[in-house]
């Protein structure tokens, strides 16, 4: 990767699963049956000096942002100054500018981004005990995801903290950890406890090896058959046949 390969492309080069370069790429924490947790640190991230990953934008990087931006810089000039993406640029200028002013501020921005980067990663139905019995008590009378959540805004019409996506759902299901719901087979209507993967358009094969052969392409003798009493008889004299468009007499 440190090349410029894809995880993807990295995995096949070195043999492993996609998931198994993830897990390598991120880091993890495991607890095993003795309730002793063991993290494992990512293997390709780097720290600047105050502790920070380097995927996220460290101190000096925010004050080289605000330098250059009242130099009158661009966005992408600072990117490529900084050596990063021009989109993580501007989504930093427009989440930690001044909301007032407009400004950029570097040492307020790194204590905004410090900020988030320590809330509590727990999901929102699980920090919501009604929200989360409300969910529940659907589920198990097997409601879909998305009639809970239409069923949420009429509930609280009033909350809008408590409207939630479908996909919050399914993620608070296969997530239990984070969303608090339980992981069961009977959970939802598909009985999977865990998400189907997807499969990459390289690997989906296609339903038919060859292309069919259209009806409007087929030879004449099919279409110059006479039809014969093509009804049932238990439709004959009743009803109109479609096939032979008779009246079920079949001439």
């Amino acid at each position: 990767m440190a090349q410029g390969m894809g995880n993807s492309t990295a995995c096949r080069e070195v043999g492993i699963n996609r998931r198994t370069g993830t897990r390598w790429r991120y880091g993890r924490k495991e607890i095993d049956r003795t309730g002793r947790e063991r993290v494992y640190a990512p293997i390709t991230e780097e720290r600047h000096r105050d502790g920070t990953p380097d995927r996220f934008l460290a101190e000096d990087e925010r004050l080289v942002i605000a330098d250059l931006l009242r130099s009158g810089n661009s966005l992408r000039a600072i990117a490529r100054e900084l050596g990063r993406s021009p989109a993580t640029i501007s989504r930093e200028v427009r989440r930690n500018s001044d909301p007032r002013t407009g400004n950029y501020h570097p040492f307020q921005a790194q204590r905004r981004a410090a900020v988030r980067r320590a809330r509590s990663k727990e999901g929102k139905i699980r920090r919501d005990p009604e929200l989360k019995e409300f969910i529940q008590q659907r589920l198990d009378r097997r409601w879909s995801p998305e009639q809970i959540c239409q069923a949420l805004r009429t509930a609280f019409p009033d909350e809008p903290e408590r409207h939630l996506a479908h996909e919050t759902v399914y993620q608070a299901v296969y997530l239990p950890h984070r969303g608090g719901l339980e992981r069961t087979p009977g959970v939802l209507r598909s009985g999977r406890p865990a998400r189907r993967r997807r499969r990459r358009p390289d690997e989906r094969a296609t339903r038919f090896i060859d292309p069919g052969t259209l009806i409007s392409h087929r030879p004449e003798e099919p279409n110059n058959r006479p039809v014969t009493n093509c009804c049932r008889p238990s439709t004959r004299d009743s009803l109109h046949c479609a096939l032979c468009d008779t009246n079920g007499t079949g001439e």
